[in-house]
């Protein structure tokens, strides 16, 4: 997901990176804000951010333990550590967990977006690759019974782009579309239909940043009824229509240097 999720206990800190981040030229991401380790870890379930800024001092974790935990459930995520501690030691700490960036408070702009650039531009450029063979591709999914709701979860990042319902994913993992759809609730926190949607508009964001393939086709290669559902399910979700979304990452593109090579 083209998103970016902030763990920090300190309200104004978080404020400030959304504030920031909002008027600047990534203001395409979308923003989730945690004030504990705890909160972002549902959050990180529901929303499956490409980006963490995480505070070192959480209140319920260590925040070096938190992003450790981010990455072992997702390692392609990018962990940016913003924090008043300027030991050695921590930043060590940090490479060495596998952390991407590693800024200081008071937030500086320019560093923030240094960093930005050089985790965002080249992934732009991967997924092009990568949703050439997705969108045309399916596999077939094991089921784990011991765990429904990821079983549930890999057939619809699979198969999002086919006709999906709730009552056929339940017969996939053996369980009665009732209890099925409370459990799903209550791991993900929020419905099937809910993620269901939000992920086939994460998908079409996709394809709007990377082709020029026809607003219908992507609607349709995403599994969405039809262009006009498809438009008005994403300006709901994105507060814009997905013209206006492509046209952000077309502009994108066309000032950044894709090659350009950063420093952590």
């Amino acid at each position: 997901m083209a998103g970016l999720l902030i763990v920090d206990d300190e309200v104004e800190s978080r404020e400030e990176i959304r504030l920031v981040v909002q008027e600047s030229q990534y203001s395409y991401l979308s923003i989730f804000e945690a004030g504990s380790a705890e909160r972002g870890l549902v959050l990180l379930k529901q929303n499956q951010p490409n980006i963490v800024i995480l505070d070192l001092s959480l209140p319920d974790m260590d925040g070096l333990q938190f992003g450790k935990k981010v990455l072992e459930l997702y390692p392609n995520v990018s962990i940016i550590v913003l924090t008043h501690l300027k030991m050695f030691e921590m930043v060590q700490a940090a490479i060495n967990a596998g952390f991407s960036g590693y800024l200081l408070k008071p937030l500086s702009k320019m560093d923030l977006f240094s960093t930005f650039d050089r985790l965002l531009i080249p992934d732009l450029i991967k997924e092009a690759n990568y949703l050439r063979k997705a969108v045309s591709s399916s596999k077939t999914i094991e089921i784990d019974l011991g765990n429904p709701i990821q079983s549930a979860l890999n057939y619809i990042h699979s198969n999002f782009h086919e006709p999906i319902t709730l009552n056929e994913v339940a017969d996939r993992v053996y369980l009665s579309a009732s209890h099925f759809s409370r459990l799903f609730k209550a791991e993900m926190g929020v419905t099937f239909i809910e993620y269901l949607t939000k992920y086939r508009v994460e998908q079409s964001k996709r394809l709007l940043k990377m082709t020029s393939l026809p607003i219908e086709v992507i609607a349709n290669n995403t599994g969405f009824a039809n262009a006009s559902y498809f438009a008005t399910t994403f300006k709901r979700i994105e507060g814009m229509t997905p013209s206006e979304y492509r046209s952000i990452f077309s502009n994108l593109l066309h000032n950044n240097d894709p090659e350009e090579k950063f420093t952590f």
